[in-house]
């Protein structure tokens, strides 16, 4: 059996709630997946938007969920309230937000193929300017982020509510992400986000960051690579999207014949 990440310790920096897949199939090929989450999800502790909104649903001609976590917190409250309405669209950024609204019993999702990102959804043909123009849509989302998404459908002729179901905030404590760097005990990290990368490099002392700066750092999308650079990393490596394409990269990279430890490793 082929273990092409014997060996390896990847930081795996996913929410806690969304790094069990990604950390079991790095274990599945053979490494060792060190969790740090870099982005604290939590529910809303407002939730007066989203229930506006839910009251009005059957108005929306489509209803967008950012990522899983918009799914876990709100379409639970959602459905807590009121069932789905019928021949009503979902759209999904990513794959793993399309599974959980399938999942879920949402007859209908749009989403992206390729690349999982507001661009890519927003090319697809369901969005076009023609179709949006005079539709409601609502974006249930987190706290800040990108407002692409809104205002492009916006200049489509959209009318666009947004409403914040979860919030993401920091991590405070980067002891142990320090501690690990410091005594050379990763081989690599895996990023999901810029956001989280920022998070990262703000935890981080002088001397921690140089030592993240020389480690193969495997991002998903070119938007992570470019912050990667601009923060002086000097080993990005761009894989494809979600988390088959980051373990897809971490199996084909040329490691290093001796890693950290002094253990020697094959190369691939």
């Amino acid at each position: 059996m082929s273990l092409p990440l014997l060996g390896k310790r990847i930081l795996v920096t996913r929410p806690a709630g969304q790094a069990a897949g990604l950390a079991a199939r790095i274990v599945a090929c053979g490494g060792e997946a060190i969790r740090f989450p870099l982005i604290d999800i939590a529910p809303t502790e407002d939730w007066r938007a989203v229930d506006e909104a839910i009251a009005r649903l059957d108005g929306f001609a489509l209803v967008i969920f950012i990522s899983p976590n918009a799914v876990t917190h709100g379409l639970e409250r959602l459905l807590s309230r009121r069932p789905w309405p019928r021949n009503h669209a979902a759209a999904a950024l990513g794959p793993g937000t399309a599974g959980m609204l399938a999942q879920a019993g949402i007859p209908e999702v749009i989403a992206p193929r390729a690349t999982y990102d507001s661009e890519a959804l927003l090319s697809l043909d369901p969005l076009r300017v023609e179709r949006m123009a005079g539709r409601a849509v609502l974006i249930l989302r987190g706290n800040g982020g990108r407002d692409l998404l809104a205002e492009t459908l916006r200049a489509r002729g959209a009318r666009v509510e947004c409403a914040a179901c979860y919030r993401r905030a920091a991590p405070t404590d980067g002891a142990f992400v320090v501690s690990l760097l410091r005594n050379n005990a990763l081989d690599a990290v895996s990023l999901s986000s810029s956001e989280g990368l920022r998070n990262l490099v703000k935890l981080l002392d002088t001397g921690s960051r140089e030592r993240l700066a020389g480690l193969p750092v495997f991002v998903p999308h070119r938007r992570i690579a470019g912050e990667a650079a601009r923060l002086a990393l000097r080993r990005v490596v761009l894989t494809e999207p979600a988390d088959s394409g980051l373990v897809a990269g971490l199996c084909v990279y040329r490691w290093p014949e001796e890693i950290s430890d002094g253990h020697s490793c094959p190369p691939l």
